[in-house]
């Protein structure tokens, strides 16, 4: 993929222009935070889908950390550098985080920068988003939300890293979290749900990421939002996770427990593919055309 070119403060550039110093305080302790964001096209043209909520989030990571950011430019940015591209689908991806600074703990004095890119974009998945993702029960840990609050904060997904690196070496494309207790908490980089004889639940853990995706789905299938245990999962009739790049994503085999992809999370997922199409009138509100 050729560089693309970067909202920056305002302005759009070459990716080679942004520049990074050597000391950064974002580069030696993850300092900033992110959103994942999707645009898809409309019959009204390329529409940002529930980029309002994906900011209100963005703010909260950023205030966590004490970065300068401002939801609305943000915004603006998602909007210029997508029209920018040309692109009808793509994946945005807006960063704000510390590019000066020196290498002290005390963030005081550190500045603030703010950049968004808008990339051609395929399912991080692939072909697993639709016939079933291999998963297994990481031996890791998620991060406690006492410790990192459960945002899009950049040195936070070292975590993500690990687990993912973890699966893979062990022959699985994707890690679900547990807890010292056995509940699950989320995927690497989605929400879990789970169905059983036709009823859907969203699993719930003070330590998973508020997915704006889940959120969506919960609305579309009535969902109730509740903690669950491993052996739940392994006794449900699907499995299926979601996330912004994942959409909505079937588990075909968990360890040894195995599925077929079910008539429930193949629904939400057509339901789901109208809604950010724009085929879905009453939902027109989460979409921002561009």
């Amino acid at each position: 993929m050729s560089d693309p070119r970067i909202w920056y403060h305002g302005r759009i550039l070459d990716a080679r222009e942004v520049g990074v110093g050597p000391l950064a305080p974002v580069l030696h302790y993850g300092l900033g935070v992110f959103e994942g964001i999707r645009a898809y096209g409309t019959p009204a043209g390329p529409a940002i889908f529930r980029l309002e909520e994906h900011m209100e989030r963005m703010a909260r990571g950023a205030a966590a950390l004490g970065l300068d950011f401002d939801p609305a430019e943000c915004a603006r940015g998602c909007r210029e550098v997508l029209a920018d591209s040309g692109l009808q689908d793509a994946y945005i991806r807006p960063l704000t985080f510390f590019a000066l600074g020196n290498l002290t703990l005390d963030m005081d004095g550190h500045t603030s920068r703010t950049l968004v890119a808008a990339i051609p974009w395929r399912n991080h998945l692939g072909d697993a988003a639709r016939e079933g993702i291999r998963a297994h029960v990481s031996p890791m840990r998620r991060n406690a939300a006492p410790a990192i609050p459960p945002l899009k904060l950049c040195g936070g997904y070292v975590n993500s890293v690990l687990a993912k690196r973890e699966a893979s070496r062990a022959g699985f494309q994707e890690a679900i979290f547990q807890d010292d207790r056995g509940f699950v908490v989320e995927a690497t980089g989605e929400n879990v749900f789970l169905v059983k004889g036709g009823k859907v639940v969203a699993v719930e853990h003070p330590n998973a990421l508020p997915g704006i995706t889940r959120a969506t789905i919960i609305e579309l299938a009535g969902a109730e939002a509740r903690p669950a245990r491993v052996e739940e999962l392994l006794d449900a009739d699907e499995v299926f996770l979601t996330g912004t790049s994942g959409e909505v994503a079937p588990l075909c085999a968990l360890d040894r427990r195995t599925w077929r992809p079910g008539p429930v999370g193949r629904e939400l997922a057509a339901r789901y593919d109208d809604l950010v199409h724009g085929r879905v009138p009453e939902r027109k509100s989460w979409l921002t055309v561009v």
